[in-house]
Parts: structure tokens; sequence; C-alpha cells
């Protein structure tokens, strides 16, 4: 490599390359793609944040670095070294004229990279997992699931919550063990958690505002497109607040998330396929529906053989029920006021109604599902006793939970939101495998 010219391009990435245009610079990545014709080379190279395309005519560089390149296999890691150059036909706008290139490691040709530009099956790309997310597509997946996760905290770290993080293993569940992972704790039981709930709930009678953000777990026996048996959540816990703060509270939080990714990934979205046109509507407020006209809507559209499948007033709503109700409205819709009979023994009941639960279900516009959970909490000791005995859950595991309606109880909302179901619905995936790294499913635990 010309350490002339090394010494004088700046290093860079390919995201912000357009601030060099006319410059020459360095860029660091891998070899994703390579076309040739006659005596031209069109690599594409990848750095992590972007691609681009870089041209290589034979005349223009030494002998010994266009064979080079020739016969470079794909993945080999690579110093690239050449003038930005500004191009409207480039999927970046820009592209390299190469000028320099060392081969920092060169793929054997006996164990070519498996993944090509061919279809492969879903089962062969998950079984190389490791090697898919390096593909444009995957790694702009998990570029906005970054900006997802971000926003998701700076939302509540700029208005006024404090980040109170709640163990993993814990002694109990908060709406049973069915769906729980057990394991031995020192010849006693433990789970891994569903929800930090629980324990935020304590914080956040302790600090008024507070949210975690962590790892959850459930063990559902479910192949559907929107669960994985481990995923990200961000629960926020607020004191003094009602149901309507609350639905205010997640509304104002998603529009925040929405606009943030809008703002730095376009570029990803369009590499990711989503019509972003139907991101830019989602603005505060949100439509607002009880669960009684759901229901409605669901008995009209089931009459006039729109749904195959007829709602049962009191059941909880299946995936088909709310992938019908949020197509109706271009923004996600806010289900509330659940019969409690479905609901989780801490849910505080509707003072109007005491048959309904102070509840809330954000359901994600095109299919998407529900994508964040929440509600008012029981904030009488009497009434929370006999809703865990109802529920027939351990009374000695809720001894301490029980305490914070024994001293200075408040009425106290708080929801839940699972970080990929977001990610799939932001991304507009058909499947929430792509939304993580490493998916853990019930089939799946490799690699």
């Amino acid at each position: 490599m010309s350490l002339e010219i090394a010494a004088s391009a700046p290093v860079t990435t390919i995201a912000t390359i357009g601030v060099h245009e006319g410059q020459t610079v360095t860029l660091r990545g891998w070899l994703y793609n390579l076309r040739a014709s006659g005596k031209l080379l069109f690599p594409i190279f990848r750095d992590g944040s972007g691609t681009i395309q870089g041209i290589v005519p034979k005349a223009a560089v030494p002998e010994a670095l266009f064979e080079s390149l020739k016969n470079l296999t794909l993945e080999s890691s690579v110093i690239v070294t050449g003038k930005v150059r500004a191009d409207a036909r480039a999927p970046s706008g820009f592209e390299l004229d190469v000028v320099d290139l060392e081969v920092v490691q060169r793929v054997d040709d006996a164990h070519p990279f498996p993944i090509t530009l061919k279809e492969h099956g879903v089962d062969f790309l998950m079984e190389h997992r490791h090697l898919w997310i390096r593909t444009p597509r995957q790694s702009a997946i998990l570029r906005v699931r970054a900006t997802i996760m971000r926003a998701a905290a700076e939302y509540f770290d700029t208005n006024g919550f404090t980040r109170t993080d709640p163990p993993i293993l814990t002694p109990a569940a908060c709406e049973g063990t069915s769906e729980l992972f057990e394991m031995d704790y020192f010849d006693e039981k433990a789970y891994l958690t569903q929800s930090g709930q629980l324990y935020i709930e304590s914080t956040a009678l302790a600090l008024g505002k507070v949210y975690s953000f962590g790892p959850t777990f459930r063990a559902e026996k479910s192949k559907t497109r929107r669960h994985l048996t481990e995923f990200w959540m961000i629960e926020p816990e607020v004191a003094f607040c009602g149901l309507d703060e609350l639905m205010e509270l997640a509304e104002n939080f998603i529009a925040h998330i929405v606009q943030s990714v809008l703002k730095q990934h376009r570029g990803d979205l369009k590499v990711i396929g989503r019509d972003v046109t139907k991101l830019e509507t989602i603005q505060a407020p949100f439509p607002k529906i009880s669960y009684d006209e759901a229901h409605r809507m669901l008995e009209e559209a089931f009459s006039k053989g729109l749904i195959e499948s007829k709602h049962t007033y009191g059941d909880d709503f299946g995936s088909p029920d709310e992938t019908y109700l949020s197509n109706q409205f271009n923004r996600p819709v806010m289900v509330h006021r659940y019969p409690a009979a479905v609901k989780a023994f801490y849910m505080e009941p509707d003072a109007a109604d005491p048959t309904k639960a102070l509840c809330v279900d954000v359901l994600a516009p095109e299919g998407y599902g529900e994508i964040i959970g929440g509600s008012q909490r029981v904030d009488s000791y009497d009434l929370l006793r006999q809703r865990i005995l109802d529920h027939n859950l351990p009374l000695a595991a809720f001894e301490w939970y029980l305490d914070l309606r024994r001293y200075g109880s408040v009425p106290h909302s708080g929801f839940g939101m699972g970080i990929e179901r977001a990610v799939a619905w932001i991304c507009g995936l058909d499947h929430v495998r792509e939304t993580i790294p490493f998916a853990r499913t019930l089939n799946r635990i490799y690699p």
C-alpha cells in the first residue's frame, strides 16, 4: 500500500463520506460484491455504516492492484483509498474512484462466504445468522434498532424519569408461572423475569417517575411471527398517574421514537424497503377506542364478511382481531378498558364499571399488533391481596409487593413496550426474528 496516499487520506466512514466530496479518503471494511465489465471493475464495499460502489478502470491503476481486486473473494477485509465523487445514480449518492487497496485478510477460495446474492431459505440464514447480519438489509435493521433503543431511553431521560433496572432472577411471576423459565437457585425456585413491572412500582413510589430497560423472557410455545422467547422491554412507571395520563405518555413516547428514526435513518429504511410515508403520519394524539367499541367494530366486520372469525365478547383480542382493528387507522390505535377477567391481577378496576380494567393496549398499524400494554395499578391493599389469592398466586412471594400498598399507597400507572415488536413495525418486517442480532425462538438457540 502506498504510505504517501494513506498518510494524506483521512479515514472516514461510508455514512459520512459525503462531507469529503472531491477528496481522497480511506475506508476500512469488507468487499461485499464485485462486478466486472471488460476493463472496469465495480467493487462494492461495506464498513458497517453502509455500502458504496468503487470504480476501478484498468488503465488508471497499477496492474497488480487491478488483478488483486479482480480476484478478491467476497467478505475479504480491506483498507481502500479513493476519491469521493458524487453520482446521483448511486444508492448512497456517491461513488469511490479507487486508487489503492490493502487486503487485510483474504477469504480462502476453498471456503467461500456462504451467503450469496441468490435466495437462501430461512433455516439456512438463521443457521448462519452470525454472517447474515453483515448483509446490507440486516445491518440497516440493526442500526434502526439501535436508534429505537436510544430514542426510547432518551425520551424518559429528558422527561424527568430515573432509570432503575430490576433483577433478571425473580422469586415469583407477574402473571403466573406458566410462561416462565424456571431454574434452581441454590435449592430454591427462581424464574427468568417476564417483566420488571413489580419492582419498578416500588422505585416509582421512591422516585416518582422511573423506567427500566433490559432483557425479558417468556416461555411461550408460540411459533407466530410476533413472538420471541428472549426480548428487550422498556417499562416506565409513574406515581400519581391515572390511565388518561398514561395514554398521553405512551403516544408521545411512540411519536418521539418514530420521528427519531425518520430523522436519522431514511437511507436505511430505503435499503430495508420500508414505505416511509406510512411512518410520517405517526404524530400524537392517537385514536382511542374502548374495548366495547372495538368489539362492535369486529361484530360489524364479521357481519359484512370482512373477517372470518367472530369475536366473543369478554375474550381478549387475537392476532386477526388486532390486525383488523389497527388497519382501520393510519396511526397506532389505543384500545382501553378491557374486561378485568382477561387481564392481570394488578390492574385497577374502573370505578364507573368494576368489570372493566383501567388498562390500554396500543396496536400498531399495518397489522403489527400490540406494541404497548399498560394499566393503572391496584392501589388498595385489601383488593390487591384478594386478587393475588383469586389468581392462585403464592401470597408469601408477594408480601414485599403488598408493602407498597401498606405504606403510602397512591394511584400509579405504567406500561411496557417490547423493542422487537417496535422494530418490526417501524422497519416493516415480516417476522420478528430479524429485529434482534440473535433471535431466541421456540426451536432455535444456535448460534
